[in-house]
């Protein structure tokens, strides 16, 4: 008789057993999806990845593809930076033509200073090299801190602003 109710708990233990088994990981999974920390994470990882190569690109320009890269910073860029670039003229286009250089930029460093998930906003501080190489003459080497507010857009990260960091500053 003692084996006849040993034979019958033991199912039932391992019933209770597999569903707090399927609770602890339906709820830890339910967590795990809604873990605000790891969602931030998410966020300033790609707005760092965003910026990086955005700054790079606003940095590189080749004075015999002024066009191809006016529209590649427009490419990388919303809001108000945006319509401040859409504005250069024709004479802006022919400055930079006639300045006869060809500038490649490397991202050194960068750090995110603030973000704000719910407004899709956020402000960055980077260390960026440029390599300058006129027509004639040496290249020089350039390097630049920037300020650099981004946007969250259906495209994804875009540059809104952005401001040369005088030495000494922030």
């Amino acid at each position: 008789m003692e084996q006849s109710r040993t034979r019958r708990a033991v199912p039932v233990v391992l019933a209770v057993a597999a569903l707090a088994f399927a609770g602890w990981a339906g709820w830890s999974w339910w967590s795990a999806a809604h873990d605000e920390s790891r969602q931030f994470a998410v966020d300033r990882s790609a707005v760092v990845d965003a910026a990086q190569q955005d700054l790079v690109r606003m940095n590189t320009l080749d004075y015999r593809k002024v066009d191809e890269g006016m529209k590649s910073w427009l490419d990388v860029s919303t809001g108000t930076l945006h319509e401040q670039l859409a504005k250069t003229t024709d004479d802006g286009k022919k400055q930079l033509a006639q300045a006869k250089t060809v500038t490649s930029a490397k991202l050194l460093d960068s750090a995110v200073t603030a973000l704000d998930q719910r407004a899709g906003t956020a402000r960055l501080i980077a260390s960026v090299e440029v390599e300058v190489t006129p027509e004639t003459g040496d290249k020089v080497t350039k390097r630049n801190r920037f300020q650099a507010e981004l946007t969250r857009t259906d495209q994804g990260w875009k540059l809104s602003a952005l401001a040369a960091v005088p030495a000494g500053g922030v």
